[in-house]
């Protein structure tokens, strides 16, 4: 029997109960899930998503100073908060045994909007590999959920979906949706350019906001491929993110 793999271009294109008894995996390529594969590996605690700015203050002011606070809004950093949305700030020394409250203008929420997923991850170009192996060890239907960027497929996402069903596909019998084919085509025409997949994630909305606020090394390091070994996973008991067991 074959695996069903669907791929949900945009948050808004499916809804929240749409993805139970299945595991969603939470893309959001420029950058929160690569940030968070960082932060995870340089030691992290846990992250608490949250979706308005209000949201992260008040998760703060009801469990103490220590609790920093990540993210951005329109690419930009938020006035007052600790960290940015760039994976270069969440050093092991800033993130090491801390919770970040989080919020960001597409990752965050798309995450908020897959809870109801029996398993949620997130998943970037930084932890391909262990993402698939992941998913490899279940046998529950896939939801790739791309972030995307102000409401607009973001072609960063969908790459990295199609290289996830590229892999899956290759090693078991899977059932795609359209969305999946686009999805795997687009990554199979991606991967044979030169520096693929850097130049593709250039070429995108999300990219080229990354490379108007002159964030390209934040861009490269996104597009570098297996630089984390975990797996981010959402707990709705505690509604934390934390690295898979």
């Amino acid at each position: 029997m074959s695996r069903q793999i669907t791929a949900h271009l945009l948050p808004t294109l499916f809804e929240p109960q749409d993805l139970r008894g299945g595991i969603a995996v939470v893309i959001d390529v420029l950058r929160a899930t690569t940030t968070l594969a960082h932060g995870f590996q340089n030691g992290m605690a846990a992250m608490f998503p949250c979706e308005t700015i209000e949201d992260a203050l008040a998760y703060r002011d009801e469990h103490g100073p220590e609790i920093l606070l990540g993210g951005e809004r329109g690419g930009e950093p938020i006035e007052g908060f600790d960290l940015s949305n760039s994976p270069h700030e969440w050093s092991r020394e800033t993130v090491g045994g801390r919770t970040v409250a989080f919020t960001t203008s597409n990752g965050t929420r798309a995450l908020l909007r897959s809870a109801q997923a029996d398993r949620v991850v997130t998943g970037s170009f930084a932890n391909l590999s262990p993402v698939v192996r992941f998913l490899e060890s279940s046998d529950l239907p896939v939801h790739l959920v791309c972030a995307g960027t102000n409401g607009h497929i973001a072609t960063e996402d969908v790459v990295f979906a199609g290289a996830v069903i590229d892999r899956l596909a290759a090693r078991s019998e899977v059932s795609l949706n359209d969305s999946a084919y686009i999805a795997r085509n687009h990554w199979r025409t991606a991967e044979m350019e030169p520096d693929a997949p850097l130049r593709t994630l250039a070429t995108g909305i999300g990219g080229q906001n990354v490379l108007r606020l002159k964030l390209d090394a934040d861009m490269r390091v996104a597009a570098t491929i297996d630089r984390v070994d975990l797996v981010p996973e959402f707990s709705p008991q505690s509604r934390l993110l934390r690295p898979a067991e």
